[in-house]
């Protein structure tokens, strides 16, 4: 993998110095920050990654996780030396892609970090699909909207209504979905 961007979060300064100088080793750029105001610390630094390192996970660091990865996803890596079920969920609810309890060594902290990105990125590429079914759909509901309008204003087929809609999208460069928005946001008004 090419050398990435790395923030390294820990309470322990020796620990963090050798896992900085183990993934220095591996060509990668390591920034140390303390536990303490994550969410900041990622919005200045923009890491490619980050790993944390830990007792336990309190509230405060995962809802500051939570905050730092919807802002900007990125795949992270937690080291705890324990953990229950509820924290364990919470962590990878808040975006967490990979949470080794009590197996933190040096030499196996890229392969994991590399385990986490390959996890993370699959996870991105389901997540921006969804999102862009949705939008596919939503625009269909506003597309079927618009027609069953056209069809019962000006007594069209349905053929005929998207026929209409197309033809307004070309003649004034815009998509079909936004043509068909204004439709409905036209008839909502005039109801009114």
């Amino acid at each position: 993998m090419a050398p990435l961007h790395i923030l390294i979060a820990d309470a322990d300064a020796a620990r963090a110095k050798t896992l900085q100088g183990s993934l220095e080793d591996n060509g990668d750029t390591v920034v140390l920050a303390p536990l303490a105001d994550l969410a900041m610390t990622l919005r200045r630094s923009k890491p490619d990654a980050a790993i944390l390192a830990t007792e336990a996970l309190d509230r405060r660091t995962i809802d500051e996780l939570r905050v730092a990865t919807k802002e900007a996803p990125r795949p992270v890596v937690v080291f705890v030396d324990r953990a229950d079920d509820t924290t364990m969920r919470d962590a990878i609810a808040a975006g967490v892609s990979s949470l080794v309890v009590a197996g933190l060594a040096p030499q196996r902290v890229r392969a994991i970090l590399d385990v986490a990105i390959a996890r993370f990125q699959a996870t991105e590429a389901t997540r921006v699909e969804l999102e862009t079914a949705r939008a596919n759909l939503a625009e269909r509901k506003v597309i079927d909207r618009a027609k069953g309008i056209l069809m019962q204003q000006r007594s069209l087929s349905e053929d005929d209504a998207y026929k209409a809609l197309r033809k307004e999208a070309m003649d004034r460069g815009r998509k079909i979905a936004d043509v068909a928005q204004s439709v409905v946001s036209v008839a909502d008004l005039l109801k009114r």
